[in-house]
C-alpha cells in the first residue's frame, strides 16, 4: 500500500506541473494533500508495527550444593576453670582459633564448642551434663591469642563442688525393703572412698569396733 502511495503521489505532482486550469490544479493538489497525510499514517503503522527485538534474559547460573563431609574432631579433655558466687569460667588452652569458625552450643545444662581449621585440625570442647544449671543466653566466650575463655553465668548463685554432674554418692539409699543397716554401710563406704586419710583412718576404727563389739555381743551374735 505504501508503494502505490508514492507512484500515486508522483504521478499526481506531474500531472499538477502540466496543467494549465486553476480549478483542475486546485483538486489535484487538494487529492495531492490527501495522499500525503494517508502515505504519513501509513507510515506511522508501519513503523509502529516493526517488531523491537526482544531482549533474551541471561539465565541465572544454578548454584552448586557441595555436601561437605564428615568432619573429625580432637577431643580437647583437659582445660581449667575457675568459679565465684556468680558464675563459671572454663580456659580452653587452645592457639590461632578464629571466632568466626567457632560453633558454640550452649544450654542450661550443657555446653558444645567447637573450633574449625585451628592450624588445619578441627577441635572439640563439651561437657554432656554440668554440675548446676546455667543460663546460656548470658554466657560469654573471648578468643585469646593462646586459648578461650568461656563464662557461664550460674542460674543459681553458690559453691560447685566440681565442674561435671556427679550423683550424690553422700545420699543414703531410702529404699524401704532393703536392710537399714546395708544403707548405712553403703554410706560408710562412700564417706571412706571420698575422705581424706584422717577420714578413712577415723571410719576404718569405726568399722574394727563395730565387728568387734558385734562379735563380743551375744544378742547380736546370731539374728
Amino acid at each position: 500500500m505504501a508503494d502505490d502511495l508514492v507512484l500515486d503521489l508522483a504521478e499526481l505532482r506531474h500531472l499538477q506541473s502540466i496543467s494549465k486550469r486553476p480549478r483542475v490544479v486546485s483538486l489535484i493538489s487538494s487529492e495531492i494533500r490527501n495522499l500525503e497525510k494517508l502515505s504519513e499514517e501509513a507510515g506511522s503503522t508501519v513503523t509502529s508495527q516493526t517488531p523491537t527485538p526482544s531482549t533474551v534474559p541471561t539465565p541465572i547460573p544454578t548454584a552448586k550444593v557441595v555436601s561437605n563431609p564428615v568432619l573429625n574432631y580432637v577431643t580437647l579433655a583437659s582445660f581449667s576453670w575457675d568459679q565465684d558466687n556468680d558464675k563459671i569460667k572454663i580456659y580452653v588452652s587452645l592457639e590461632g582459633v578464629n571466632q568466626e569458625k567457632m560453633e558454640t552450643d550452649i544450654k542450661p545444662m550443657s555446653i558444645d564448642m567447637k573450633f574449625h581449621d585451628v592450624q588445619g585440625k578441627n577441635y572439640r570442647c563439651a561437657i554432656p551434663k554440668l554440675n548446676k544449671e546455667i543460663v546460656p543466653d548470658k554466657c560469654k566466650v573471648v578468643v585469646k591469642p593462646t586459648r578461650v575463655i568461656i563464662t557461664l553465668p550460674k542460674a543459681s548463685k553458690g559453691n560447685w563442688l566440681d565442674l561435671h554432674f556427679k550423683e550424690d554418692k553422700l545420699k543414703p539409699n531410702m529404699d524401704k525393703d532393703r536392710d537399714p543397716m546395708a544403707g548405712i554401710m553403703d554410706l560408710m563406704k562412700n564417706m571412706y572412698e571420698e575422705g581424706d586419710d584422717e577420714m578413712k583412718k577415723t571410719i576404718a576404727k569405726a568399722w574394727t569396733d563395730a565387728r568387734s563389739g558385734k562379735a563380743a555381743d551375744p544378742l547380736m551374735g546370731n539374728r
